[in-house]
């Protein structure tokens, strides 16, 4: 046989991987969300660098394939050798299934995979030993289901790069690595936000299609198998591709330094971005970022907060008259970006609820979200501290007895509750919420006569709010002021709610929708919240967690960033406020205007005190920023900075505190000040949360 033959199965899949990954990468680089244009030069070095990353990522992708072509023989099945491996393979099974085995240490699931996976070995070799006359024809159709597999994963991986792209404009990252952990409301997301059953009926018959004429190629490997002399020379070569491979992928990753984010994400081999996001989930600041001596950092943080001592961003908080204890409502709405409103420039009139509360609020007409995802949002309003690297503090292991602002509520004497239409264990909710003094309702609080429409995520808006007036309406009878903080579930992919409530049907599964409804849904809470004897007493604080969509054409877009916000008083008289600030200075704001006097540790601060210095804190999972005096300063892994000027693109018709789009121009000079005061938020942030300095 010779060598192209006997290399003919892994090739004859090589060539369906690049044929998939340079179709894909066609079709992303003219998607719609792909909002760039690229020159001769970038184009090259997303489809030929792209290309040549695909064939090394493939040579590791497939060593379990090289494993199982070079285990294919015929003479482990003879007599004794055949009947000594079915007897490892019955030890090592029932070992499995003993419950005290060293995969059981690590519970979950993996126990039981190891036993189907051995068990499903040990079927296959007795059916090949103890049946040699159909030993070939079974061997045909394991080969085929391995090459199967193989074709399938390929397609899967393609299709779920681009729904991926689809949902966020960038190859896999550290969400795809959480998606993997919450696969029940990931699935049923998947489930009510596509045609799964036409998508997945014709990806089973294209891999079909395709398995067939692989393996119409490369049977030649199982029909003239390779004797110990030929393995051994294909596993020579293997391995001295493997190596390279090992060399060559994260070396060709550093190429990926383009400062249009789309031409790295699109040169980019997904499956290697999915791995890094693995590997790297968590980040120890002082490890990959720029630092300073901590001296240093406190000094420089010591310019905001005056009062402060030492290594800690303790302080005391002193009210200008007397405390006002009255309810506080936290309203976290799920995906809201700021150009959704009217006042933002959008002209689709789905917020009308919103744009008239907000004319009679203290509103927050530059206000930026910390980062774009949920968990980032509820550690901003309730930890109150800039974005740290890798995982937000929500999902992180030591996440308890922080200090928050539910802990500033306890010691005014405040019932503290976390409200979620959802299940509370999605994104680490109920174990950070809970091991912070939190009393959680969530899904399985409700009734079944209390829940009228749900979907993957949790039940609609409107039985969530009719849900809080009950928790509050019991509270008001326990004579405690409350805090309820209540997290929106139906703006949210697949964007499903009842029908013939607002003018777009809830099986429409459109953006617009969800949006609308969401605004609909606050529209009746506030109407049953103002017959309440309670609601004249209560202030609510409206926020959204983070914006519907994070791409863009640099690594922090600001438009992906700028949320609405607000905090009405029945009572109160209308307030805009346009400075710069940060979704962690909300909360601190409130507390300013109830007048608290209390220790924080906050490195949010009420943006009304005169000595409030004006900046905003936004971040993926490893890029920080620092947005102020029209300049982000961006720290990135590998104690890289880099700078750019931001001056507002206006839009005609739109405020000038309602603009959003901004030119991010990069600077050719460093503003060494502001490189430092990024650095010194960032660090102290870490230093803090690392060395447990900021428990309650």
């Amino acid at each position: 046989m010779s060598l192209s033959k006997k290399f003919s199965p892994i090739y004859n899949l090589a060539i369906f991987y690049f044929i998939v990954s340079f179709l894909l990468r066609i079709v992303l680089f003219f998607h719609p969300i792909t909002q760039s244009s690229f020159t001769i030069i970038q184009s090259l070095k997303i489809f030929v660098l792209g290309l040549i990353s695909d064939f090394f990522v493939f040579v590791v992708a497939s060593v379990f394939l090289w494993l199982y072509l070079i285990f294919i023989s015929n003479s482990k099945y003879n007599k004794p050798s055949g009947y000594i491996i079915l007897g490892i393979f019955a030890v090592l099974f029932i070992y499995a299934a003993s419950g005290k085995s060293v995969f059981d240490e690590y519970g979950g699931a993996l126990p039981m995979i190891v036993m189907i996976f051995i068990g499903i070995k040990m079927a296959l070799f007795a059916l090949l030993l103890f049946l040699p006359k159909l030993r070939d024809k079974i061997r045909y159709w394991l080969f085929a289901f391995v090459m199967f597999l193989y074709v399938l994963l390929i397609l899967q991986n393609g299709l779920s790069e681009y729904f991926f792209w689809n949902e966020f404009g960038v190859k896999y990252n550290f969400i795809a690595v959480n998606y993997l952990i919450y696969t029940t409301e990931v699935i049923g997301n998947i489930m009510e936000s596509y045609p799964v059953i036409p998508l997945f009926s014709a990806l089973f018959l294209v891999t079909g299609i395709v398995t067939y004429f692989i393996v119409k190629k490369s049977r030649n490997y199982i029909d003239h198998i390779p004797t110990i002399s030929e393995k051994l020379k294909i596993t020579a070569i293997y391995l001295g591709a493997f190596a390279v491979s090992l060399i060559a992928i994260p070396t060709l990753a550093k190429t990926e330094n383009s400062k249009n984010v789309f031409v790295n994400e699109l040169q980019a081999n997904g499956i290697y971005k999915f791995y890094l996001a693995f590997v790297n989930s968590k980040l120890d600041y002082f490890d990959f970022y720029k630092t300073l001596p901590n001296e240093e950092a406190f000094a420089i943080l010591k310019q905001q907060f005056a009062t402060i001592k030492g290594n800690s961003t303790k302080r005391t908080i002193t009210g200008d008259s007397l405390e006002n204890h009255k309810n506080v409502v936290l309203i976290t709405i799920e995906s809201y970006s700021a150009d959704f409103m009217k006042m933002y420039g959008n002209e689709e009139n789905i917020t009308p609820f919103l744009d008239s509360l907000a004319q009679k609020s203290l509103l927050f007409t530059n206000l930026y979200a910390t980062g774009n995802r949920t968990v980032r949002g509820l550690e901003a309003v309730t930890l109150c501290l800039p974005p740290t690297a890798g995982e937000s503090v929500v999902k992180r292991e030591d996440n308890k007895n922080k200090f928050s602002t539910g802990a500033v509520f306890k010691q005014k004497g405040y019932k503290v509750k976390y409200l979620y239409g959802g299940d509370a264990f999605f994104d680490n909710m109920q174990d950070f919420f809970s091991g912070n003094g939190y009393e959680i309702v969530d899904k399985s609080s409700f009734a079944p006569e209390e829940i009228t429409f749900s979907n993957v995520w949790g039940v609609c808006d409107e039985d969530m709010y009719h849900k809080a007036i009950k928790v509050m309406n019991a509270e008001k009878k326990e004579n405690k002021p409350f805090f309820n903080h209540i997290m929106t579930v139906s703006n949210h992919r697949p964007f499903t709610y009842p029908n013939n409530k607002i003018d777009i049907p809830g099986d429409a599964k459109s953006r617009e929708g969800g949006v609308k409804y969401t605004d609909y849904s606050l529209k009746r809470f506030f109407a049953m919240a103002s017959k309440q004897s309670w609601f004249k007493n209560t202030i609510f604080v409206i926020v959204a967690d983070h914006c519907a969509s994070s791409a863009g054409k640099t690594e922090l877009p600001l438009d992906k960033y700028r949320i609405p916000g607000f905090i009405y008083d029945p009572n109160g008289k209308p307030q805009k406020y346009n400075q710069l600030m940060s979704q962690i200075d909300v909360m601190p704001t409130l507390f300013g205007l109830l007048n608290f006097n209390y220790e924080s540790k906050f490195f949010g601060q009420d943006v009304l005190e005169p000595d409030y210095k004006p900046r905003a804190f936004i971040a993926t999972y490893q890029d920080m920023g620092l947005l102020k005096d029209n300049v982000l300063t961006i720290l990135s892994p590998k104690q890289q900075v880099k700078q750019f000027n931001v001056q507002i693109n206006p839009k005609p018709g739109i405020a000038p505190e309602f603009q959003i789009d901004y030119n991010e121009t990069p600077m050719k000079t460093e503003r060494a000040d502001l490189v430092k005061e990024t650095i010194s938020f960032y660090q102290t942030a870490s230093y803090m949360l690392k060395e447990k300095k900021y428990q309650r």
